[in-house]
């Protein structure tokens, strides 16, 4: 069973912020998968269904950004997920607009969510695909909460399509099959 978790923050207010990245491709991805994010459980919206013959599960924490760590330890303890068959999907400011790049592994870059989730699981071996947001002129907290350009959005559209087609070939084949065609 594989778990993607999009990470962001609940609420209208945040829709289409930089820091709902991992919500947007979370969401693309249950439209292309036809698996419906629509269950309130484990402090998220989850969604469950079969791609390509494999058990998904699509999580969308509801708990902010900084505590996402706690629902993605409730899925994964619940439904007895291997921990290399997960993969989180955030925004980097570290990349450029439009950006995107997988990693099997390594720090939180600074990125609050995953780092909550590193702190929860206990370890930094988790997956991961990063959608760059760019580096802020002004405060990071404004920021990321804040709505990306127009002409950034084109790119990141772009990033987040490009993202979702690197889950698709992830449950096709696996993750390291996807890094060599999508990073």
């Amino acid at each position: 069973m594989k778990l993607i978790v999009g990470l962001g923050n609940p609420g209208k207010k945040y829709e289409k912020t930089r820091h709902n990245m991992g919500f947007m491709v979370a969401d693309l991805f249950s439209d292309v998968t036809g698996i419906d994010v629509d269950k309130e459980a484990f402090n998220g919206l989850l969604g469950r269904g079969k791609f390509l013959d494999e058990d998904v599960i699509i999580l969308k924490p509801q708990t902010f950004m900084n505590l996402s760590g706690n629902s993605v330890q409730q899925v994964i303890h619940f439904f007895k997920i291997d921990l290399e068959d997960v993969i989180v999907i955030f925004d980097d400011m570290a990349l450029p607009p439009g950006t995107m790049r997988m990693r099997l592994n390594g720090s939180s870059g600074g990125q609050k969510g995953m780092q909550n989730i590193i702190d929860m699981l206990g370890t930094e071996e988790i997956k991961r695909i990063r959608i760059g947001i760019g580096e802020p002129e002004f405060d990071s907290i404004d920021y990321v909460l804040s709505k990306p350009l127009k002409e950034e959005q084109v790119l990141i559209d772009e990033a987040i399509s490009r993202a979702v087609d690197a889950l698709k070939e992830t449950i096709k084949s696996n993750f390291q099959k996807a890094m060599s065609l999508y990073n």
